[in-house]
C-alpha cells in the first residue's frame, strides 16, 4: 500500500480509503450543514481560524502561534500521518472481511491528532474516546494493541500507565470528567504535568462535558480539552447541536477557546504546545476546536452516503491534511523520492503486521467475563457462572449426539 494508493483508492460505502477531487464522480445532493459552502466556516468564523500551513501547501504565520521545527521534525510528523493512515486502512478492511467486529476511522484527522500528540511531554496524561489511533500512535502504544477490543479479545490490550494513554472510552463525552478529575489529583500533588482530554462534536453536547468545564474552571485544573470537530456526530451535522461556534462556549465557562485549522498539523502542534504549557503554569484550562472533517464512516456500521452530500466530501477532499504537508516538503527540498519510497515500504510492513497479529491473537475465556466483578465475589455472578457453564456445556453435548447418530 503506498502513500499514493492510500490517498487515491476509493473502498464501498463507509471504507477508510479515500479517493481525490480529480477522481470524482457526478454528486448527489444532501441536506445543507455547517459543514456545506465547501466545508468552510463563514468568513467572520475563518479570521478566527489558526492555520500555519494552507490547503495548497504554503507555509504562513500567526501572530499568537508561531512554531519552528527542522526539517527533520516536519518529515517525521509526514511519517507519523502516512503510516497511521496506514494502519486505519488496513483495520478497515479487516474489519470488511470479518477480522473486527467494529472500526471507527480516522480518516481526514491525521493532522488533528498527530500535531496535538507530538505536543504532549512523557509525563502528560491522555484521555481519548475511541477514534485517537493516531494520538495513541504518539504515545508508544503499539497499534495492533488498539485492536483487541475491537477484535472482541479483550478490554482494551495495553497499560494505561505505561504509556500515560488512558483505555479507550465508548461511552461518549465521559472520558472528559476523568481528566478533569485527574488533572485536579496532579494540581493536588504539585506537579507540572498537564492532562488534556479528547472528544468530538457530537460529545460536546452531552451533560458530562459541560461538567467537566464548570470543574475544571473552577478549579483551574491543568487539562486541555481537545475537540475534533469532524462536522457529523454519526449523522446528525454540528449546526443541529449547537448555535454557536464550539470554542466559545468556553468562554461562557470562564476559560478560553481557540479554533485551529484541524487539517494543518502544524498549527494543531503548535496551538496544543502553548495550550498544555499554559496548563502547566497554572492557567488554567483550554479548549482547543480542531475543525477538520470525518472523510469515511462514523465507524463501519454507518453508511455516511444516506445523510450528507457528495459535494461536501469532495471540497474536504482538497484539503487533505498528509497531502499538504507532502506538497510543503516537496517544494522546501525536504523530501526526495527516497524517502517517500522509505516510507511507502515502511507502511506496508506494517500493513502485513497488522494484518499478522490480528489474525494469530487467540480466542479470550469464556469464563473470563465473571471475573473481577466484584472484588469479594458475588453470589449472584457465582450463580450466572454456573448457568453459563451448563448452556456452554449444552453445545458439546449436542455435538456428541449428533456424532452419535
Amino acid at each position: 500500500m503506498t502513500v499514493e494508493g492510500t490517498a487515491e483508492r476509493k473502498t464501498a460505502r463507509g471504507g477508510s480509503k479515500r479517493t481525490t477531487a480529480k477522481k470524482a464522480t457526478p454528486t448527489k445532493k444532501a441536506p445543507q450543514s455547517q459543514a456545506g459552502n465547501g466545508g468552510r466556516p463563514d468568513e467572520a468564523e475563518q479570521d478566527q481560524l489558526v492555520q500555519l500551513l494552507t490547503p495548497e501547501g504554503k507555509r504562513v504565520e500567526h501572530p499568537d502561534y508561531a512554531i519552528d521545527l527542522s526539517p527533520e521534525e516536519l518529515r517525521g510528523l509526514y511519517r507519523d500521518m502516512v503510516l497511521t493512515r496506514c494502519f486505519d486502512a488496513e483495520a478497515t478492511t479487516l474489519q470488511r472481511q470479518g477480522e473486527l467486529g467494529l472500526w471507527a476511522s480516522l480518516l481526514g484527522q491525521e493532522a488533528a491528532q498527530i500535531g496535538s500528540g507530538r505536543a504532549l511531554r512523557d509525563d502528560d496524561y491522555v484521555f481519548p474516546t475511541y477514534r485517537e489511533h493516531g494520538v495513541a500512535w504518539c504515545r508508544g502504544v503499539d497499534p495492533t494493541n488498539l485492536l483487541g477490543m475491537f477484535r472482541g479479545v479483550n478490554h482494551g490490550g495495553w497499560d494505561p500507565n505505561s504509556n500515560n494513554f488512558h483505555l479507550y472510552t465508548i461511552v461518549i463525552g465521559s472520558q472528559t470528567l476523568h481528566a478533569t478529575g485527574y488533572a485536579m489529583g496532579v494540581q493536588k500533588d504539585g506537579a507540572d504535568s498537564a492532562v488534556i482530554a479528547y472528544f468530538g462534536d457530537g460529545a460536546s453536547s452531552q451533560g458530562d462535558v459541560a461538567e467537566s468545564f464548570t470543574f475544571s474552571a473552577v478549579y483551574n485544573a491543568p487539562v486541555v480539552f481537545f475537540c475534533q470537530n469532524n462536522q457529523w456526530a454519526i449523522s446528525e451535522p454540528t449546526e443541529k447541536q449547537t448555535r454557536v461556534p464550539l470554542y466559545q462556549r468556553a468562554r461562557g465557562f470562564g476559560f478560553p477557546g481557540v479554533r485551529v485549522d484541524g487539517n494543518d498539523v502544524l498549527a494543531c502542534l503548535a496551538v496544543t504546545k502553548a495550550a498544555l504549557e499554559r496548563a502547566r503554569t497554572g492557567q488554567g484550562p483550554m479548549l482547543i476546536e480542531a475543525f477538520t472533517y470525518r472523510m469515511g464512516a462514523h465507524t463501519t456500521s454507518d453508511d455516511p452516503t444516506k445523510y450528507r452530500a457528495d459535494e461536501e466530501t469532495l471540497a474536504w477532499e482538497a484539503k487533505d491534511p498528509i497531502l499538504r504537508l507532502r506538497t510543503y516538503l516537496e517544494s522546501e527540498g525536504f523530501v526526495d523520492d527516497a524517502y517517500l519510497a522509505a516510507i511507502d515500504e515502511e507502511s506496508e510492513a506494517l500493513g502485513k503486521r497488522v494484518r499478522e497479529v490480528v489474525r494469530a491473537m487467540p480466542d479470550p475465556d469464556t469464563m473470563a467475563i465473571f471475573e473481577n466483578v466484584y472484588a469479594d465475589g458475588h453470589a449472584l455472578v457465582d450463580e450466572e457462572r454456573a448457568q453459563f457453564a451448563a448452556y456452554q456445556a449444552s453445545f458439546a453435548d449436542a455435538d456428541a449426539i449428533a456424532e452419535g447418530n
